[in-house]
């Protein structure tokens, strides 16, 4: 483990018993926690991306304000649903929040989860075409965006623009370099952790994976993990790739933390249904430090990955959840890092 990252899925609620009301209170909470991970030592904040619903949804915006307003700290999404995109808009988007943050972003992309309404993508103006799935039209979008963002020229100059043009054919600006090796691909399977390595993106792997072996949670997803990197060897890429893998963490050292996770420190793995197949969703990890550093030392899949994102409960406001991150980096440093 190199890295250690929060993600936040940004829900947000009126209930009086929320510190996050509005979509104004997640929003700039969320800068606000990035700020404060900052501060604590933290590498990474992260963000999940649902449409239709009171979570945050547009993520550029809200990276390009926590890159203003950070210096050190990686910015990323996990993930982005590429059912949505538009793959150029997206371009200038990604490269314009990533030269404002100094080349930080980290972007997850994916085909994206279960949504809020039917086919939503569709009002986003976005439409399989004959023949193709939604998860087909991702992977169409996520190629292109791949492409444009590597900043070669394909778009034919107009012979009396407004403005002088550069010689040859025009790319999308602004242009990010570096930035193609930084997107991460958001992979549910152990089959799509080995098309994400051939691809060149890095991996992400959540705390719910979309099949079922028998296996305990995390050495399913060791497993795909190790099914990454021999895909990614196999395509030969000149580069070394990141894997991230999520988990729920909570050290239990207060009677507020008691109160809200005592009931946690009994969870186990789950396995139900999710789009008709079979699912495998990771256990929570609350204990006392002590406790945890044991737990946390025999889970495979933490120790294959270079980076782990901490899910937050952000509804319970910035100043529970930085010391929930405080907590989870004291008992990291038992397990070796930094």
């Amino acid at each position: 483990m190199k890295k250690i990252g929060f993600l936040s899925f940004g829900h947000w609620t009126p209930s009086p018993a929320s510190q996050a009301r509005s979509a104004a209170d997640v929003l700039l909470q969320s800068i606000e926690l990035a700020e404060a991970a900052e501060e604590l030592g933290a590498d990474g904040a992260y963000f999940r991306v649902h449409h239709f619903a009171r979570q945050l949804a547009s993520p550029f915006p809200l990276l390009a304000a926590v890159g203003a307003r950070t210096s050190r700290i990686e910015i990323g999404t996990g993930v982005i649903d590429m059912r949505y995109e538009n793959p150029l808009y997206m371009a200038e988007d990604a490269g314009a929040a990533d030269l404002i943050a100094g080349g930080r972003l980290q972007l997850g992309i994916s085909r994206g989860s279960p949504e809020q309404v039917i086919d939503g993508y569709r009002h986003f103006g976005h439409h399989p075409a004959d023949g193709e799935t939604d998860a087909d039209m991702a992977r169409r979008h996520t190629a292109r965006f791949l492409e444009v963002i590597e900043g070669e020229g394909f778009a034919e100059p107009n012979p009396r623009p407004m403005f002088p043009n550069p010689p040859g054919l025009l790319r999308i600006e602004p242009h990010s370099p570096g930035l193609r090796r930084r997107i991460w691909w958001g992979a549910g399977t152990r089959a799509t952790a080995e098309w994400t390595g051939q691809q060149g993106m890095n991996l992400m792997s959540s705390t719910l994976l979309t099949e079922d072996t028998g296996v305990p949670f995390h050495q399913l997803q060791a497993e795909q993990v190790q099914r990454f990197r021999d895909a990614w060897r196999a395509a030969g890429h000149g580069w070394e790739p990141r894997v991230s893998v999520s988990r729920s963490i909570f050290p239990i050292v207060s009677d507020q933390d008691r109160a809200y996770f005592l009931r946690e420190t009994r969870s186990q793995d789950q396995v139900g249904f999710l789009d008709g197949g079979p699912a495998r969703f990771g256990k929570t990890y609350a204990a006392e430090p002590e406790a945890l550093v044991t737990e946390l030392a025999k889970d495979e899949a933490i120790a294959a990955a270079d980076t782990l994102l901490l899910t937050v409960p952000n509804q319970l406001g910035v100043e529970y959840n930085a010391h929930v991150i405080e907590g989870v980096l004291a008992v990291a440093r038992e397990l070796g890092w930094r």
